[in-house]
């Protein structure tokens, strides 16, 4: 390849699922299998040369996401359309790309974002389900109150400081996070919490779902919960709710480089479905977001 061939000349956005299961997390570490050094890996062998590939949010080990958004710059021939094809044929099977756009070169998958959704899924009939167990916390020691938890929820709505929830060893410099949308949601055993913000802190999600079990469960007082993350008392949050249950399902911006059907349609697999009532799967109600920072 010559240097003239090397000289990118399209930036490509890409929106990807995968399952978190055999992965240490998005961003490539060490002696360690990341979703980034896979794609990474198919980059370079395509171009012959190392080419980096920029995410949106960097999951962590176990996390699934649905609706992962990432770029990386591209030089050649083929049409930005029809790179998750050429990528589909050589990624591993636990990484898919549903569709990928051409953007500006000023655009980027993590600093373009305005917002990022996640969802957490509880499963707490005290039967095992082998079909649930990769997607959901199996979570059966108490009766979990849905309200309780959605009156959690509604006070973290707006700019909070919420280092109570961040773990160490994050980059950020703080823990400021405008909380745009939070809901609770359940049918039959199935629970799912969803939270979307401008941005999450190092284990947020996980952390906070942890301590929201604990106002589900009424071991935590609604006041109790508002005084420890106001009073930024981090050493009270003490338990993680396990990685499998967090899925990324989309990343917003102010114009989606994607097709509504690619981007937006909920592909996390929907739980919340009562097979004795033989109703259809509910949809999740959403409108556009707040696009405050």
């Amino acid at each position: 390849m010559s240097a003239a061939e090397a000289i990118p000349t399209q930036r490509i956005a890409l929106v990807l699922q995968y399952l978190g299961t055999h992965f240490h997390g998005w961003q490539r570490q060490p002696h360690q299998r990341t979703v980034q050094e896979e794609l990474e890996k198919v980059m370079f062998q395509h171009f012959q040369r190392p080419v980096g590939v920029y995410a949106a949010g960097r999951t962590d080990a176990g996390v699934h996401a649905a609706g992962q958004v990432a770029h990386f710059d591209a030089s050649g021939s083929i049409p930005p359309e029809k790179w998750a094809a050429v990528l589909n044929n050589s990624l591993p099977k636990d990484i898919v790309v549903l569709g990928s756009a051409a953007v500006d070169f000023h655009w980027h998958a993590r600093f373009s974002a305005l917002w990022r959704r996640y969802r957490y899924t509880i499963y707490t009939d005290r039967q095992p389900n082998l079909f649930v167990r990769p997607f959901a916390w199996h979570y059966y020691y108490a009766p979990l109150d849905s309200s309780l938890i959605q009156a959690a929820l509604n006070q973290l709505l707006g700019r909070r400081h919420l280092a109570a929830f961040h773990r160490a060893g994050s980059q950020r410099q703080h823990s400021w996070v405008e909380v745009q949308a939070a809901r609770c949601d359940r049918i039959g055993p199935f629970l799912q919490i969803e939270v979307q913000a401008n941005g999450f802190l190092y284990g947020m999600m996980r952390l906070l779902v942890g301590m929201l079990v604990q106002v589900g469960r009424g071991e935590r007082s609604l006041e109790n919960f508002e005084q420890i993350w106001t009073n930024e008392s981090r050493e009270l949050v003490k338990y993680a709710a396990p990685a499998h249950g967090l899925c990324l399902l989309r990343v917003g911006y102010p114009e989606s480089p994607f097709p509504a059907a690619v981007w937006w349609h909920d592909t996390m697999p929907q739980f919340l479905l009562n097979p004795l009532a033989g109703a259809d799967c509910p949809g999740v109600e959403e409108g556009q977001p707040s696009t405050a920072n």
